[in-house]
């Protein structure tokens, strides 16, 4: 008897299946890296803003550009910010709020507080990057 070359029914619905339950555990777990990508954006934007933050009241000795909460379309000129500079994919110029800023002249420490707000379709709906005089900013939810 000769056997003929290739793969049973059964063999190739069990592959079928073992693709379809890998795609099934995967699926959940690569959405939410897209989603983390989307927030780089939202930090990047919220870590310019603080370096010029930093810059502004280093040479300007502590005055604050402008009061907070400082956000919107044009609001960061003073720290010489365009609004092109914060323009993304996913995050505008209207997704930065500065909350809070303080400088002490006896440090030189700064201090702040920079809210990112999502845009739909991005979760959470907000998050923040926060430092107190001397320490290293954190990114929270």
């Amino acid at each position: 008897m000769k056997r003929s070359m290739g793969f049973t029914l059964i063999e190739l619905m069990v592959v079928i299946l073992i693709i379809a339950i890998l795609a099934a555990v995967l699926a959940p777990m690569l959405t939410g890296r897209i989603n983390e990508a989307k927030w780089t954006e939202g930090r990047a934007g919220a870590g310019t803003i603080a370096t010029a933050l930093r810059a502004y009241m280093a040479e300007h000795e502590g005055i604050a550009p402008l009061a907070p909460p400082i956000s919107g379309t044009g609001a960061f000129v003073a720290l010489g910010i365009t609004d092109g500079d914060l323009e993304g994919k996913y995050f505008a110029v209207t997704n930065y709020t500065v909350t809070s800023a303080s400088y002490s002249a006896t440090t030189g420490a700064c201090a702040y507080v920079i809210t990112v707000t999502a845009p739909t379709g991005i979760t959470p709906a907000s998050r923040t990057l926060t430092t107190a005089p001397g320490a290293a900013g954190v990114w929270a939810p």
